[in-house]
């Protein structure tokens, strides 16, 4: 194995302005201590300055870095992997996207255009789901390789929950796309048959939803612990408290989130949708319900609470399927493509 190349990793590296960890800064450090030179960008708080500083550093590193890493996403940060990406091809450096977010092949599908001169021309295109894999191949993209999320499990503090209570933790970016809003309704709803029921909600806001759900609790006159957003050790720490994972989202790829939940032995109730059921096994390792079916996913928590032989089937079959995002898995992939010639 060839150690010690320099890799440009293009992202957005704000965990250190209260925004979550993010793929550039766990799978960053991961490559860096498997021996390659990392190299990140950027950290800047001000979107056209962050993007300005993602350009110097294509710029600067043209001529050492072997491979640019690129995290891309479908909405406002889409332009961020097409200039880098284009400025990459205007030097010759092999780039690879590292694509994020459920909601991406739409991108690609309203996008043609912008989206080929990314992708067609990409060294390789890394998609953390198969679920992405399936949709860029349908789409006609045949550079694609399927490398999933990581997580690291010796950091996961597993719990095996034999009584289940109504405490509920969600865990992720307040926007619209994420449905914060349903949390709160399963909450309320849960709250008619289990006065004790509790919801905790972690994460920073990212398009004003915060407020806007702390609103709606609010005039429901429910009490909801907002932590904003935590540190991994945190949160990891926060969710002991808890016995149920739901997941609310409209849109999604493979959210390291649940991977997460279920390495700390937390059962899953998540909605079916983009990645998610490409993921999760409905009914062996987690409960799925139909995008904002609230009555449903309080049905499928109130049935966790009555059958505790089947939450410990339930979280006993995600705990193994955890084990294979955790690196010392998932780095043999990387270091396959970072050392491939082609």
């Amino acid at each position: 194995m060839i150690l010690g190349k320099k890799i440009l990793y293009i992202g957005n590296q704000l965990s250190g302005k209260g925004r979550n960890v993010s793929t550039i800064d766990t799978l960053g450090s991961q490559l860096r201590e498997e021996g390659f030179r990392m190299v990140t960008a950027s950290s800047k708080q001000n979107m056209m300055w962050r993007m300005l500083d993602m350009l110097y550093a294509v710029v600067q590193y043209r001529k050492e870095a072997s491979f640019v890493l690129i995290d891309t996403y479908s909405t406002s940060a889409f332009w961020y992997a097409f200039f880098t990406s284009q400025l990459c091809r205007l030097f010759g450096l092999k780039y690879i996207p590292i694509l994020h977010g459920g909601n991406l092949p739409y991108r690609v599908k309203n996008n043609p255009w912008l989206s080929r001169l990314i992708f067609k021309n990409a060294y390789r295109s890394v998609a953390p789901s198969n679920y992405l894999k399936y949709e860029f191949e349908s789409a006609g993209y045949n550079n694609i390789v399927h490398i999933p999320n990581t997580i690291e499990l010796q950091n996961y503090l597993y719990k095996e929950r034999k009584d289940i209570q109504p405490k509920l933790l969600w865990v992720r970016a307040f926007a619209g796309i994420y449905n914060p809003k349903m949390a709160i309704d399963v909450l309320n709803k849960l709250r008619k048959n289990y006065p004790e029921a509790e919801l905790c909600m972690v994460g920073p806001d990212k398009d004003g939803s915060l407020e806007k759900t702390k609103n709606y609790a609010q005039s429901l006159d429910l009490k909801v612990t907002f932590t904003g957003g935590l540190s991994k050790q945190e949160w990891i720490l926060l969710s002991q408290k808890y016995d149920v994972f739901i997941n609310t989202t409209h849109f999604d790829n493979t959210p390291v989130s649940v991977i997460e939940a279920m390495a700390l032995g937390l059962p899953v109730v998540s909605t079916n949708v983009g990645g998610i059921p490409f993921l999760l096994d409905v009914g062996n390792d987690s409960f799925l319900v139909n995008d904002n079916d609230l009555e449903m996913m309080v049905v499928k928590i109130e049935f966790l609470m009555k059958n505790p032989d089947e939450v410990s089937r339930l979280t006993g079959n995600a705990l193994q399927k955890a084990k294979h995002f955790d690196w010392h898995h998932v780095k043999k992939d990387w270091l396959a493509l970072l050392n491939e010639s082609k």
